[in-house]
């Protein structure tokens, strides 16, 4: 690929900075390899080359972590302080933005700078990204269905044809989604996030067993040891195996790939907390599990970055009941202020976490009533429909505990009329048909 050359020269560079840059590009779009590395080969040999260090400023925030963040507001600082043209004056403000807790802003920043520059393979990417952790379903689909025509006969293309399927998939076309990502796979295997974006179509259709086929027969191609968001997609599989009733298998993936490593990369944490949770809520003994993954949270969740990881964080510490952490990083969200961040903590995250606090407190008329307002609001942060189904479920299945017959069945019914054949959404129907005054269904 020539992304580097594409469509302006960039200032400080050389030709081999150039190839390093090309090469970081292409790995971070794959999510494979060491982007990291390559750019900081491409600042050794080009110390002026402010788009490099710009890039690796987008790698640390799009973490979502506390330490990492820090680390791209040093970039960026070093980035400005070189001479810059067009193209990457769009990053430094569409990077300033996001680094400054404004998400929607630094996402709408990088709308504006694709217009001008739709070969811009990062910051399509980084676009893509920020839609992604601000829930923004259209701007996933169009952001990128606007640069798509420009990719025409164009390496890379099928790169971004996968961000394509997955702003389809988010936005409810199923079909097209599917299509698509198939053909960016079949035009590069090594495309994981089309992949993921096929897994995901799956999960919202209820089609576990074919999403069980569909990552067996692509494992090569997204589970090597290179692969950095190989956990992710471990997690879609367990999540078929959990639809298909075999929940040792899907607490074998937790203890293998999902968190055998000892990951301490925050949406490797979201994986573990999510999944952790789902077969907790299915009666699983998942002994001292929460106790690590608890831990390992405290250095990726400060109660004010970013609230979707916060909510992930305190799962895993109601898990473990470590109560204190909870209680930190709620002092924490209740400080922050001045920023679409911390808006979205207060006005999201903190509900969120007061539900399921009340969900493990056996309070599940309070869980109910503060998920079921929560719930309508989720959409405004954070992650897919995919991932923020763990509210709609908790809330399904602490109706049922908390025997409110009339809502734990519209509830199972709302969920089977958007995945009919969800066995999951039927046992749910089945247990809150079963409801007594006396006490919610055996099972």
């Amino acid at each position: 690929m020539t992304i580097a050359r594409m469509p302006e020269p960039l200032s400080g560079v050389t030709p081999e900075a150039i190839r390093l840059f090309d090469a970081a590009a292409e790995a971070f779009a794959l999510y494979r390899g060491d982007p990291v590395g390559l750019l900081d080969e491409a600042i050794a040999v080009a110390p002026r080359f402010a788009m490099a260090r710009l890039f690796k400023a987008w790698l640390f925030a799009l973490t979502t972590e506390p330490k990492a963040t820090a680390a791209a507001r040093a970039l960026l600082i070093e980035a400005i302080a070189l001479p810059l043209r067009a193209r990457e004056t769009g990053h430094a403000e569409a990077l300033s933005q996001v680094l400054a807790g404004n998400w929607s802003a630094g996402g709408l920043a990088l709308e504006r700078h694709s217009l001008l520059f739709p070969h811009d393979l990062p910051a399509l990417q980084a676009g893509h990204l920020i839609d992604f952790f601000s829930a923004n379903a259209r701007a996933l689909r169009d952001r990128i269905a606007r640069a798509l025509p420009h990719w025409r006969g164009m390496p890379g293309r099928s790169l971004v044809l996968g961000m394509y399927a997955f702003g389809l998939e988010e936005s409810g076309d199923h079909a097209r989604a599917e299509a698509v990502g198939q053909e960016a796979v079949e035009a590069d295997p090594r495309d994981c996030w089309a992949h993921h974006a096929v897994a995901h179509v799956m999960e919202m259709q209820g089609r576990p067993a074919e999403g069980l086929a569909w990552m067996a027969g692509r494992e090569p191609h997204w589970a090597g040891k290179e692969n950095f968001f190989r956990v992710h997609n471990w997690w879609h599989r367990a999540l078929c195996h959990i639809e298909l009733g075999d929940t040792a298998a899907a607490l074998a993936l937790y203890d293998g790939p999902v968190r055998g490593g000892r990951s301490a990369v925050a949406v490797d944490l979201v994986d573990a907390s999510a999944l952790l949770w789902r077969l907790d809520l299915l009666g699983v003994d998942v002994g001292a599990r929460w106790d690590e993954l608890s831990v390992a949270w405290d250095q990726q969740a400060d109660g004010r970055l970013y609230a979707f990881n916060d909510w992930h964080a305190a799962m895993a510490h109601f898990g473990a009941g470590r109560l204190d952490a909870v209680e930190r990083l709620l002092a924490a969200a209740r400080r922050a202020e001045g920023s679409e961040a911390a808006r979205w903590m207060h006005e999201t995250g903190l509900p969120l976490i007061e539900g399921f606090a009340a969900f493990r407190r056996s309070d599940y008329a309070a869980a109910v009533e503060h998920l079921f307002g929560a719930r309508q609001i989720a959409n405004a942060f954070g992650g897919s429909h995919a991932q923020r189904d763990v509210i709609d479920w908790t809330l399904t299945e602490a109706a049922i505990r908390g025997c409110l017959a009339e809502t734990a069945e519209a509830l199972a019914q709302e969920r089977l009329a958007l995945r009919p054949h969800s066995p999951v959404n039927h046992r749910f129907l089945e247990r809150a048909g079963g409801l007594t005054p006396a006490g919610p269904a055996a099972g």
